[in-house]
């Protein structure tokens, strides 16, 4: 990912870096492996699992280290894509895509959606 994240592409550079939302391939609602991220030089390693039919990959374009919009766990200042998240979801503008998943709830009715992180080191 940071290999690429400078490359001269169009989306790249409209979102300052990764903003993009992946369809995950699964069965509607079926709580599915989604993503793995793992970091070489410490062994961490996280997985994502979710009911959700997409999901969000942000490379932290927007944080910029200000107090306190930028402060986080512990007091860290989190500075220019200096996080990732990974953001199980539905698929921006399904209100008014017929053909991606339905983000209706009528009154009365309830959702369920289920995501699970799971976290490991190793090398």
């Amino acid at each position: 990912m940071g290999a690429r994240i400078d490359q001269d592409d169009e989306q790249l550079k409209l979102g300052g870096g990764y903003d993009h939302n992946y369809v995950l391939t699964k069965s509607a609602s079926d709580l599915s492996f989604a993503a793995r991220v793992h970091e070489p030089t410490s062994g961490r390693m996280m997985e994502v699992w979710s009911t959700e039919p997409g999901l969000q990959l942000f490379s932290g374009n927007s944080l910029q280290g200000k107090v306190p919009r930028d402060v986080g766990k512990g007091g860290a200042v989190y500075t220019f894509r200096s996080g990732l998240c990974l953001e199980p979801q539905h698929f921006p503008d399904s209100p008014n895509k017929p053909s991606f998943p339905s983000t209706v709830l009528n009154p009365g009715e309830r959702y369920n959606g289920k995501t699970i992180y799971r976290f490991a080191v190793g090398k």
